[in-house]
């Protein structure tokens, strides 16, 4: 079996997290080691067949030079699944597998789409993306993923 090293990023209680695979830069997020998935503000969900393939339909809103702009977006690659909300309830939300930017670590990540309105971000980060790959430092906000001076070992089979 071979080692190797990887090296564990910081970050704080707060990122600006990039949706490369969606476009959408520079998200405000709260990072929630208390979550175990993610989840993405969407607003207008809904499911249409086009050419009768289901598709997921959604759109978000972004604020840009040009004001607030609203995007629409279309996958055929999508599931639904049941999660706890913040409140503790029992919740159906569609899921969909996009990239998810924390400084400069790609992770590919399910994100759920839900409206989070009554949210203070737009974006949450569950563990599950996290795990391996950053540490929290709660008293910190924007740390980008910088180094946090620790490695660790990896067994590859």
């Amino acid at each position: 079996m071979k080692t190797s090293q990887h090296t564990i990023r910081l970050i704080g209680r707060r990122e600006f997290v990039d949706f490369p695979g969606l476009g959408l830069n520079h998200i405000e997020a709260k990072i929630d080691t208390g979550a175990y998935t993610s989840s993405l503000h969407v607003e207008n969900i809904h499911i249409r067949e086009v050419d009768s393939i289901p598709m997921l339909f959604f759109t978000v809103e972004t604020e840009g030079d040009n004001g607030i702009q609203k995007r629409e977006y279309a996958f055929t690659d999508f599931a639904k699944k049941t999660v706890k909300n913040s409140f503790g309830e029992m919740e159906s939300r569609y899921v969909i597998k996009t990239l998810l930017k924390i400084g400069r670590k790609n992770i590919r990540a399910s994100i759920s789409l839900t409206n989070r309105w009554n949210m203070r971000y737009q974006a949450l980060i569950g563990r599950k993306p996290l795990k391996g790959k950053f540490l929290i430092d709660v008293k910190q906000l924007y740390l980008g993923g910088q180094k946090a001076g620790i490695a660790i070992r990896k067994m590859n089979a």
